[in-house]
This record gives structure tokens, C-alpha cells and sequence, in this order.
């Protein structure tokens, strides 16, 4: 779907909207860090950086707000990734083995190619700056370290990686593959320039730390089926909730698509703990979702269903200095319908036997 145009909440006052005649097919959007005035657009045959003063009136920003970057047979851009400081920006397509490593202040960009694996389907910058995941559309990832630009191969078994996320500190990469029902991991280590930094378990090998295969609940409704194959991955940035995006079937009322929640810690070992679900209205199932970046009452995780809506659903945590929801007259919002967690499986730990 060609889509030229798109509406940003800048102020409860103005909502401007952003159109452009090479706003074609937009895959991505991602706000720049530390900014609240530049968002990155992956289209069709460019990226678009645009440049929106927050405090501008203006409800049609004209299309010299916009940085128009692009390189030949760099397109369709599908998916985009700033670095941490906001300094660089990295995109990726399907079609071009070759993904961008943009400095858009500059407007130039450094090409980084591999052979294997075609193009470039999804790219995740590590929150420390360290590392980018990029997956490809075959049975294969890479995992680039950001001093020297090196590469580690990650070749899968059954399919291409579908997801993947970082903790916090960037120490440990979580992802999925497609049409398995199991989450991955591998742990980084600080290193010296140049020197492969992934290590694990075993000798270059991912750690399985959670089966997600299909469980029977009973609800008041009935039994409903959960589990199966992971769309998409979310570590919130206090490492303390990850939520899985399980795909369901949306043909069988009883294996519904739901959003699984774990309680995660990564030091001194890393845990994870199933703790509940959340699901949406009936009919709507999740298509994406998100962490807040900065929530100062536990983890806000944002939801976008099939129907079109958007909502926000709250973890919060003990450690804070929250005592009811809806403080200081804002409104509540909607708790996670959590269940207990009956898996068949303990709590996960690197320490143990």
C-alpha cells in the first residue's frame, strides 16, 4: 500500500501531518534518540529523516522539513535502526545485500556487504551501541560488532530468524526462528577491537532458554490452546519484563493470538519467569508491539491490534514509588489480564544443572 502521508501527535493542540511526494510504501518509522523533532521513514526507493520543531503550529510541515536519503538498488527500505546517540542510522532491504550505515548530518553512508543469505530483513541495534542483529531472508543471521565492523555468521536449522532483542546492557541477544516454538540466546563480552565477542554454553552455540510449545488453558469461556510459533520479541529497558507476541491461528477461535509476559533478570544470572498474558477486545489479535523507552513506574508496553487501535498496558513494578493506578488525575490505563502461569517448565537460570 503506497502511503504519501501520516499524522504526528506533536501537542494537544497540533497534529501535524507529514506528506511527501517519495513517502511511497512506508515499512518503518523510528524517532531518533535524545530528540524529540527527527523521524527516520523507510519507503519505497529512499529513507526520509524529517525535521519537526515540536513547538512549530504548523499542521502541514512543508517537504524541506525532510532529508531525503537514498542509494541506487538500496530499495525497498523495510527496516531502519538508529544507534543509540542518534549519531548513525542503519537500513536495510530485502533486495540489497548490502545494508547502509547513514550519517545523516552528513548525508553519506558506508555500504556494509556480506555474501549469503540475499538481502537484509531486520535490523536491532544494541541499546549499548555495541552490536546490530541483522536477519536475512534465508536460514541466516549476522550479528555485526560496531568498533571494527566485523561480522559473526549465524547460520539457523529450520528458518530464517523472525525476531530478535537486546537487554539493556547489550550483554545478551534474545531471537526467534520462524516456525519454531523456542527463544534463543546468545551473550556478548566486552573484547579487544577487531576480536569476535560472542560466547556461550557451548562452542559457538545458542542457548535455548524458553519453549513456548503449545499448552492447554481453562478459561471460564473454555480451553484455549497457547503457544506455538514467536512473532516478535519486546525486553523492556529495566530488563525486568520481556513480552512474546505469540502468532495463534486466526482460522481456530480456541488458539487465539496472545501476548505472553515473563519477569526477566540478567544479573548476577539471568532468569526468566512466565507471569501472565495479555490479550486483546474479541476479534483483535496483536500485530506489533513495543516497550516504552521511559516509564518511571515499571515497563509501559504499547500494543497495536488488527482493528486499528492502540493501547498501553502498565507493569508496575514494587521496587517503584507507585501506590495507586491513575495518578494526579490522569486517566487509568488498562491492566494486562494476567493468568497464572502453569507451563510446563521451571524458572530458567545459567546456573543451573
Amino acid at each position: 500500500m503506497a502511503v504519501k502521508s501520516f499524522r504526528m501527535k506533536l501537542g494537544a493542540a497540533t497534529t501535524p501531518t507529514l506528506k511527501h511526494r517519495l513517502q511511497k510504501s512506508v515499512a518503518a518509522v523510528q524517532w531518533k534518540p535524545l530528540c524529540a523533532s527527527a523521524l527516520a521513514v523507510a519507503c519505497q526507493n529512499c529513507l526520509l529523516v524529517w525535521h519537526v520543531d515540536p513547538c512549530s503550529l504548523s499542521t502541514r510541515p512543508s517537504s524541506g522539513c525532510a532529508q531525503v536519503l537514498s542509494q541506487p538498488g538500496h530499495s525497498p527500505v523495510t527496516s531502519i535502526s538508529w544507534s543509540p546517540s542518534g549519531s548513525l542510522l542503519v537500513s536495510a532491504s530485502p533486495m540489497d545485500t548490502a545494508m547502509m550505515v547513514w550519517d545523516v548530518a552528513a548525508e553519506s553512508c558506508v555500504p556494509l556487504q556480506r555474501v549469503g543469505g540475499g538481502g537484509v530483513t531486520f535490523l536491532s541495534w544494541s541499546p549499548d551501541g555495541s552490536h546490530v542483529l541483522a536477519s536475512t531472508p534465508s536460514a541466516l543471521f549476522r550479528v555485526w560488532e560496531t568498533r571494527m565492523w566485523t561480522c559473526e555468521r549465524w547460520p539457523c536449522v529450520k528458518g530464517r530468524c523472525q525476531s530478535g532483542c537486546w537487554s539493556p546492557d547489550g550483554s545478551r541477544l534474545l531471537f526467534t526462528v520462524q516456525g519454531e516454538a523456542v527463544i534463543y540466546a546468545l551473550t556478548f563480552t566486552d573484547s579487544p577491537a577487531g576480536v569476535p565477542s560472542c560466547t556461550s554454553k557451548g562452542p559457538q552455540a545458542a542457548s535455548v532458554v524458553a519453549d513456548l510449545s503449545e499448552t492447554t488453558f481453562n478459561t471460564p469461556d473454555g480451553d484455549i490452546i497457547v503457544g506455538g510459533e514467536i512473532q516478535s520479541l519486546a525486553w523492556d529497558s529495566t530488563g525486568e519484563r520481556l513480552a512474546v507476541l505469540l502468532k495463534g491461528d486466526p482460522q481456530a477461535a480456541d488458539r487465539p493470538a496472545v501476548i505472553a509476559v515473563f519477569k526477566t533478570r540478567t544479573n548476577p544470572v539471568f532468569e526468566l519467569l512466565p507471569c501472565g498474558f495479555v490479550q486483546g477486545e474479541a476479534g483483535a489479535e496483536a500485530r506489533l508491539i513495543q516497550f516504552s523507552p521511559n516509564f518511571q513506574h515499571g515497563a509501559l508496553l504499547t500494543v497495536c491490534w488488527s482493528t486499528g487501535r492502540i493501547s498501553h498496558v502498565p507493569f508496575y513494578f514494587l521496587s517503584t514509588v507507585v501506590a495507586h493506578f491513575g495518578l494526579g488525575g490522569s486517566p487509568s490505563l488498562p491492566r494486562p489480564q494476567e493468568r497464572p502461569a502453569d507451563f510446563n517448565q521451571s524458572l530458567f537460570t545459567e546456573l543451573a544443572s
